[in-house]
């Protein structure tokens, strides 16, 4: 599968866009820090140091980073997450 990372108008925000549907149905997820999710995808990304909070709809997942990240270390982290899952 291929995960396409896009920037979005926030600097911080990051979208990385499945090729198929992750998440099903018409609600969206998002996860803060110290929150859970029923979804292991979103549980797993929050674990990845440097990550603030993740937000899921449908085919994408966006990623919101801590301020002392740099995107160049983070990106291959959260794409490696999203693969696992076969996305």
């Amino acid at each position: 599968m291929s995960i396409r990372a896009e920037a979005t108008p926030n600097p911080n925000a990051m979208k990385f866009t499945a090729d198929k549907l992750i998440f099903e149905g018409t609600n969206s997820i998002s996860v803060m820090p110290g929150d859970t999710s029923e979804y292991d995808i979103l549980n797993d990304l929050m674990q990845v140091e440097g990550v603030d909070n993740v937000f899921g709809y449908q085919n994408f997942i966006t990623v919101n980073k801590q301020f002392d990240t740099e995107w160049d270390d983070l990106i291959p982290k959260v794409t490696e997450v999203i693969e696992k899952y076969g996305f």
